[in-house]
């Protein structure tokens, strides 16, 4: 899987691209078959914001942000609300492939 790490309007450390990079791989466990990864830094005013997008492979893109007093703070808000909406997208992905071939043409 390809992942991209960006910062706009400021800098980041390395402890926190690796923090973002490790926070990829534990999405990957979850996520349904993902492409890339896009994790994006920005400061808007006085506070950080962290947006996490992940294109999975069948063209669902899915997209959180979290805001905070620093960049660690927003990727850890970023990374609950993406593990809830991977959580759900993974159940869809399953429940649409178990049902019975006539059911899915109702």
């Amino acid at each position: 899987m390809e992942t991209i790490i960006t910062a706009r309007h400021c800098e980041i450390s390395d402890t926190l691209r690796e923090r973002a990079s490790t926070l990829v791989e534990r999405l990957e466990a979850l996520a349904p078959r993902e492409v890339e990864a896009t994790i994006v830094f920005d400061v808007e005013g006085t506070a950080a914001t962290a947006e996490v997008r992940l294109h999975v492979a069948n063209g669902d893109v899915l997209v959180a942000s979290g805001d905070g007093p620093d960049h660690r703070t927003a990727l850890d808000r970023a990374e609950e609300r993406m593990k809830r909406q991977v959580t759900r997208a993974s159940g869809r992905y399953k429940a649409a492939r178990h049902l019975p071939a006539d059911a899915s043409q109702g």
